[in-house]
C-alpha cells in the first residue's frame, strides 16, 4: 500500500508524443496527476479520457503536469489516443504488471470482447488515480477494483484549488500502532 507523503515508486515509460515519462524528472509546480487506465479495451475509459482531457488547461493553470498511463502496447495506446482526440493528454504505454502492482493497482484477467468489440489483455491493471507532489511523495491516491465510479475530475480539480490555496497536508499518513 502507497502512503501519503511518503516517496512513491519509480515510474518511467514511453509515451507516444512526448517522448519517455519518468516521474524523476517531471517537475510541475504543485502536482503530476497520473491517471492509470484500463486500457483500449475499455469504454468507460475512453469517456473519462476524455473528461480528463477537457480539463488540461485549468490543471496546467494550477500547476498539475498530466499522464493516462495504460499496459497496452504503442499500437492498443495509439488507437485510444484517438479514440479519446485530445491531442495535448500524454499517453504512456507499456506499463509493466509488476509496476502496476508496486502502485497499489487491482489486476484483472482478461474475459473476452468488450462491449465495444475490442480483445481484453490477457491481464491488465483496473483503474488508480494519484496526485504527486513534485518530492516524489503521495499526495492523494485512490484505487478500484472495477471500471465503475470513478473519482470526479471536476471534484477533483476543487480539491486540488482547496490544497493549495489552504495549504493543505496530505492525510491517511499514519502508520503507527493502534
Amino acid at each position: 500500500m502507497l502512503i501519503p507523503r511518503q516517496t512513491v515508486p519509480d515510474l518511467k515509460l514511453p509515451t507516444l508524443d512526448h517522448g519517455t515519462f519518468d516521474l524523476k524528472s517531471d517537475t510541475p509546480q504543485n502536482f503530476t496527476l497520473i491517471v492509470f487506465f484500463r486500457g483500449l479495451h475499455c469504454p468507460l475509459c475512453i469517456k473519462y479520457l476524455k473528461e480528463l482531457g477537457q480539463l488540461l488547461p485549468e490543471l496546467t493553470q494550477r500547476g498539475v503536469s498530466v499522464i493516462a498511463i495504460s499496459s497496452d502496447d504503442e499500437a492498443r495506446a495509439k488507437e485510444m489516443a484517438g479514440k479519446v482526440a485530445m491531442p495535448d493528454l500524454r499517453f504512456g504505454y507499456n506499463l509493466p504488471l509488476s509496476v502496476a502492482r508496486q502502485w497499489g493497482l487491482y489486476l484483472s484477467a482478461g474475459i473476452g470482447k468488450t462491449s465495444i468489440g475490442v480483445e481484453e489483455p490477457a491481464l491488465f491493471p483496473e483503474p488508480g488515480v494519484f496526485l504527486v507532489r513534485p518530492d516524489q511523495t503521495l499526495y492523494y491516491g485512490a484505487v478500484q477494483t472495477m471500471p465503475f465510479a470513478r473519482p470526479s475530475f471536476t471534484d477533483l480539480l476543487l480539491a486540488i484549488d482547496f490544497a493549495i490555496g489552504k495549504n493543505y497536508p496530505a492525510r491517511g499518513e499514519f502508520t503507527g500502532a493502534i
